[in-house]
């Protein structure tokens, strides 16, 4: 069967070109079972918390090196130091992940981590003692796997969450405290965040170490009256039900409690909010360790207000908000100075995002504007006074790492501006391991000092890059165009290699298109799908990706048009482009398709339904095809509760427009998608089949929403690729 898949794929379709013998045929194999096309990274790159050193690891062990020089300093742990400390019981190769405490004499160890849902996981941890050769096993192995395992700032102590309680482990006596008691699956969750907070605002541990490592801050999450979802997982005789918490659009959250635990006294205090309807997406300790920053967003998520709490008067206080007319992005970009009265945050306040300082109580002070994005801050330097940060200022599709002073002077572009920058700095923000790339260029890993100087390379791609070139990657092409409505919308277009523009050519579609997201960028493609591009570039296909009204990168006037209207604009767009194809010479107008998955699937959907027989075919994986299934904190963020905006969640409804479908359209879902539930897929199934429509339609049982595991990737891309050949 898989020599017969193979063959068909060989085999070039009408109107398309055999694929020349001077290269190397791409397959499927190649892609998704070889893994040949993606190219490397630094294995375990982590920088060490208060010192000039970083490491990396491999089966050997974990290796110390200088950021100075690069020369490795010395195998901090090996993989026989290991095996004699735990007597043989462990090994590097089933290591997952790893710590430092912040006097780098203690490293904590995750071993056959499990992931519970996209950010929690569960692990067995042991801490080995650098001075003392020594292995630890924090909780016990009969307990069972413990998450989110954390040292206290002295390193002493390491907190963790077992069966949704708290606990921490004393390292010097070796004894387990239990914090909480009353943890409860789809009840009472302690320091673990619930499903939706988890996917939706970067959520997952939610237990916080004081400064002083005496205390210890927590969230607790009551999802008592949180409505069950229930999806079965097949493969037994009697096929088990998983039900978990999931509230979906304009129903009732988790009730959220925020607790200190005293490590001296053993006890327990609340901190004085009353049960509201909204979030607490982010807490801080101040360095004073007696007051807790605590972040509130309400449940429109257009206003966010920062708390200051103090355990000891119990006092609270708001100190600063921020605010706008669509809704805010929570991200990591909170600096609390060591003053204990400044904050240093990014906000779209002036409609784009850019940094801010403000002292508490003051209205804040910008310190960087103009019509470009900054994407995050990547660290603050808080002795020099010097914040590094991202943005898109040399151009909307690049990101480049710049530096400014605390009172926003002197900025420094510390990249070239030709590319996309994602540099990694030490703790002390003394250097940076750089991650570039452009359209064409593959990843190449350097280090450097904090004035941006190139010290070394550590990984340039040079052999991923001859691979490509033996199989005949054609280059990654920037375009631009205007609608008919005058928006310019940015793409990429991948041309057979060998391109000829007196030859009409199919063009396959990608989309995404999800709010804040960009596809379209001055960077190699992220994903093992761009060899599959090139793969059907080799077969004669064209592939085009345009990132349309509510992407990122180009302010508030263009992302946020799609407030509470979400799925209108982004579907006209992908039309539109579909339209602007359809002028180029060298494109078959007739054979135009698109893809997409997830919000992608969605898009792409909703596109070929509204299309009126632009696109002659059309593939979803995982698309949420309703938005009143999917959960509330995503989907109110941009449309409000269904109740108050009933027209915004059935106007681009892809179940609403299931009767105009023209064209080939592929569905495929996993029925164990905890994420998208398998219902989208089965609804729009329904009223397709109620408009006597004709398409096709594929399910993985149990599989999530990434659809991962043994050889399914490799399968699904052979429907797909099968689908794609035989209707385009």
């Amino acid at each position: 069967m898989k020599k017969l898949i193979l063959l068909f794929l060989a085999i070039s379709v009408m109107g398309l070109h055999f694929v020349s013998s001077a290269q190397k045929e791409i397959t499927l194999t190649n892609i998704w079972k070889d893994y040949i096309f993606i190219p490397k990274s630094v294995p375990g790159f982590a920088s060490m918390p208060h010192s000039d050193y970083y490491t990396t690891v491999d089966l050997a062990g974990i290796h110390q090196f200088s950021f100075e020089t690069g020369k490795e300093v010395k195998m901090l742990l090996s993989n026989q130091m290991l095996e004699t400390a735990s007597q043989k019981k462990l090994y590097m190769s089933k290591l997952s992940d790893y710590s430092f405490d912040n006097s780098e004499t203690k490293i904590l160890l995750a071993f056959d981590e499990e992931y519970i849902y996209r950010r929690s996981t569960c692990a067995y941890y042991y801490v080995y003692d650098l001075k003392n050769n020594t292995l630890t096993q924090v909780s016990n192995t009969d307990a069972g796997k413990i998450s989110f395992a954390d040292f206290s700032a002295d390193g002493t102590k390491v907190a963790f969450v077992r069966d949704y309680n708290l606990y921490y482990y004393d390292l010097a006596n070796q004894k387990e405290v239990q914090i909480t008691t009353d943890g409860k699956e789809n009840h009472i969750l302690n320091g673990f965040a619930d499903w939706v907070h988890e996917e939706e605002l970067s959520m997952s541990q939610c237990f916080y170490w004081s400064p002083d490592g005496l205390k210890i801050a927590f969230l607790r999450f009551d999802e008592s009256d949180v409505k069950q979802f229930s999806m079965t997982m097949w493969g037994e005789l009697y096929p088990e039900e998983y039900t978990y918490k999931y509230p979906k659009a304009g129903e009732d959250n988790s009730l959220v409690d925020i607790y200190v635990y005293d490590l001296q006294t053993a006890q327990t205090q609340k901190i004085d909010f009353p049960r509201e309807d909204c979030y607490y997406p982010r807490v801080y300790w101040l360095s004073n360790s007696t007051d807790l920053m605590v972040l509130k967003l309400n449940r429109l998520q257009n206003q966010l207000d920062f708390y200051r709490c103090n355990i000891t008067d119990h006092s609270r206080n708001i100190v600063l908000t921020d605010k706008n007319d669509a809704w805010l992005e929570i991200s990591e970009d909170y600096y609390f100075l060591e003053d204990n009265k400044t904050v240093i945050f990014t906000s779209e306040r002036d409609g784009y995002n850019h940094i801010y300082k403000a002292e508490f109580g003051e209205d804040p002070v910008q310190l960087t504007s103009g019509n470009y994005e900054v994407k995050n801050i990547c660290t603050i330097d808080f002795q020099k006074k010097l914040i590094y940060y991202l943005s898109n200022e040399s151009h909307v599709l690049n990101q480049d790492l710049y530096v400014v002073n605390f009172d926003g002077k002197k900025k420094k572009l510390l990249t070239d501006g030709t590319g996309w920058n994602t540099p990694t700095f030490n703790s002390n923000a003394h250097f940076y391991c750089n991650n570039y790339s452009n359209a064409t260029t593959a990843p190449i890993y350097t280090v450097h000092n904090s004035a941006g100087k190139l010290l070394y390379t550590l990984e340039d791609n040079e052999e991923f890059m001859q691979r490509a070139k033996e199989y005949g990657f054609s280059k990654k092409e920037l375009f631009s165009f205007t609608t008919d409505e005058g928006i310019e919308l940015n793409g990429w277009m991948i041309k057979p290699l060998r391109f000829n523009p007196n030859q009409k050519y199919p063009v396959l579609m990608y989309v995404y298109g999800g709010p804040g997201s960009q596809e379209v960028s001055n960077a190699y493609y992220r994903g093992n799908d761009h060899a599959w591009y090139q793969m059907l570039a080799q077969k004669g296909y064209i592939v085009v990706c345009v990132d349309g009204r509510g992407t990122a990168g180009r302010g508030d006037a263009f992302k946020k048009v799609i407030y509470k209207q979400m799925g209108k604009f982004e579907a006209i767009d992908q039309i539109a482009t579909a339209h602007y194809l359809q002028t180029l010479p060298y494109v078959d107008k007739d054979r135009i398709g698109i893809w997409g998955w997830s919000f992608g699937g969605y898009l792409s959907s909703l596109a070929m339904f509204k299309g009126e027989g632009v696109f002659k075919m059309a593939m979803a994986v995982a698309p949420v095809t309703n938005w009143r299934y999917y959960d509330n904190i995503y989907t109110e963020r941009f449309l409000q509760k269904p109740q108050d905006n009933p027209e915004g969640y059935d106007d681009n409804s892809p179940c609403f427009f299931a009767n105009k479908l023209e064209g080939n359209y592929l569905l495929i879902h996993g029925t164990g998608d905890d994420n998208v539930h398998f219902q989208n897929s089965m609804d729009l199934v329904t009223q397709l089949n109620k408009a006597e429509k004709q398409y096709e339609q594929f399910f993985y049982p149990n599989k999530n929403h990434f659809i991962y595991g043994g050889n399914t990737r490799f399968q699904l891309y052979t429907k797909l690729t099968n689908f794609l050949l035989k209707n385009l």
